[in-house]
């Protein structure tokens, strides 16, 4: 396997992710900043000129975030990240769906159209005066999971999954783009706390 890599909070999930499992996956640095991921040679690789993105052995390139992640979950199922049991991975891949679209996705977005528009404006139709709010939508959404988690260690309870990795990568993500976790979200600090103190951190 070869992992395209670069910065930004959705290649640090699958580096994460990876580090967890204890793997050593041969990593390809692509110059995010430079914009070398929305040119033709990339382009090939990944058609969608997201990053990362993980070419199998077999010759399929897989590009999505958890798509990469159940991969390798399915190649190297542990440590567990997850799910053991049909009712696991079904809990993991709730919580994920839920950070994803209301948490990482809005305070992607709202840096993207603003702090980030100079980067992303000739790359993807981008709506400046959308950014307020999608920021505001991510703290509402961080909230309200303040309150869901109270009492547990992780965000299903008491495994680490891959609803933790994603979450950390874009609280870490926020916090230096002018997004920071809000101290009344007195769970999810503790949370961040305890997900900063794992080596794969």
């Amino acid at each position: 396997m070869k992992l395209y890599t670069s910065v930004g909070p959705n290649p640090h999930v699958v580096n994460m992710f990876i580090a967890e499992k204890g793997l050593d996956i041969h990593k390809v640095p692509v110059d995010l900043l430079a914009g070398e991921n929305r040119q033709a040679a990339y382009g090939l690789i990944n058609p969608t000129q997201t990053m990362p993105a993980l070419a199998l052995d077999e010759g399929e390139v897989l590009a999505e975030i958890t798509a990469i992640c159940e991969y390798i979950e399915e190649r190297h199922p542990s440590p567990p990240l997850i799910g053991e049991t049909p009712v696991q991975r079904a809990l993991t891949r709730m919580w994920v769906r839920r950070i994803d679209l209301g948490i990482a996705e809005n305070m992607a977005n709202g840096f993207r159209f603003s702090e980030g528009l100079a980067l992303f404006k000739d790359r993807i139709h981008c709506f400046p005066d959308a950014a307020a709010d999608l920021k505001a939508t991510a703290q509402e959404k961080l909230t309200w999971l303040d309150g869901q988690i109270a009492g547990r260690t992780w965000i299903v309870g008491d495994r680490f999954t891959l609803a933790d990795i994603l979450l950390f990568c874009f609280l870490e993500f926020g916090a230096g783009v002018g997004q920071p976790l809000n101290p009344d979200n007195k769970n999810i600090a503790a949370w961040f706390a305890r997900v900063k103190a794992r080596p794969s951190a």
